[in-house]
């Protein structure tokens, strides 16, 4: 199979029928092998049973559905584990990504033997103030932090190589950074391409400002994994040694100069370096105790299941031909 379509989705019941009529025009086209996987993401509107009698008329598109809504990253890390195409198609429901771009981003995955492309929407149709600017912000600190030169982290419209989704994790709200895991993970044929981009048509959008903020939040958590998540004693051992030695100081300073240097000045217990130099060998060894407990996780499996599905269509059927 050439193309897994992977569409994660939340309460997206009035495009879902246009998408897929447009992405089966697109394939049909360009003579693709295909699949269409519409992971529904706990949607409390009419989007599962649109997706249902969609997969009853078309054999090649796919459902999941989870019980509840479990996030983005949890419904792409799905789709990733029941894709079987050569290349790995990631779109958004809402229509304003564009499934004509999906023949050109194939061919730069198989023909230019990319990794991983990620789509770039230069020209937006999004509020200025509260979308364009805090995305601008967003992908300028992303790219500093990762060092991975994309324009656009947050663009949903990206393609894969099967090998890249079969060897990354995509956990919590970590979405946003796949071409970072897809770069620690040692992918490094990493483009960009210009995508075009369309305003909503349908709804709204179900992302507010806080994505942002979680999305700061992600990116500093996604610098320490990708520098110390295989050993958290190299950073927390490392502060914890220099606490103690700042510690450690003071309390020789205080020692030698109530010993020697001035044995009938005030009491140890009165002077600020006394409290310093506690402070300093306390918050010390909680950080040596923090890396300890670090390298125990990292050693450790989890084995609790990061979302449940529900329901499933068409995964193990057999597929016969669609025309529109």
């Amino acid at each position: 199979m050439q193309l897994s379509i992977v569409i994660p989705l939340l309460n997206e019941e009035e495009s879902l029928k246009e998408l897929h009529d447009w992405i089966v025009s697109v394939m049909q086209s360009n003579h693709f092998s295909y699949e269409i996987l519409f992971v529904d993401d706990g949607s409390t509107d009419g989007s599962w049973s649109i997706i249902s009698k969609l997969s009853e008329l078309n054999p090649y598109v796919k459902g999941i559905r989870f019980l509840k809504n479990f996030g983005k990253s949890q419904a792409l890390h799905a789709g990733f584990n029941l894709a079987k195409g050569d290349v790995i198609i990631t779109m958004d429901a809402d229509l304003q990504d564009n499934p004509e771009e999906i023949p050109e981003l194939y061919n730069l995955i198989q023909s230019k033997e990319y990794d991983l492309i990620s789509g770039w929407k230069k020209k937006r149709y999004d509020s200025l103030i509260f979308k364009n600017l805090p995305s601008k912000l967003f992908n300028w600190a992303a790219k500093k932090t990762s060092g991975v030169k994309l324009h656009d982290f947050n663009c949903g419209l990206k393609a894969y190589n099967k090998s890249v989704v079969k060897s990354i994790e995509v956990s919590g709200e970590m979405h946003r950074y796949i071409p970072v895991l897809a770069k620690n993970a040692g992918f490094n044929k990493i483009g960009e391409k210009v995508v075009k981009h369309q305003a909503r048509k349908y709804g709204h959008t179900k992302f507010g400002m806080e994505r942002f903020i979680n999305g700061f939040l992600d990116l500093i958590t996604i610098w320490f994994v990708s520098r110390f998540g295989k050993r958290p004693m190299h950073l927390f051992g490392a502060l914890g040694v220099l606490m103690f030695i700042i510690g450690f100081s003071f309390a020789l300073y205080l020692g030698i100069d109530k010993l020697f240097l001035n044995p009938f000045g005030r009491l140890i217990t009165d002077r600020p370096e006394f409290y310093i130099s506690l402070i300093s060998m306390v918050i010390g060894t909680q950080l040596f105790l923090a890396g300890f407990i670090g390298e125990i996780i990292t050693r450790s499996k989890r084995n609790e299941p990061r979302y449940h599905i529900s329901e499933e269509l068409n995964l193990h059927s057999e597929q016969t031909q669609y025309s529109l």
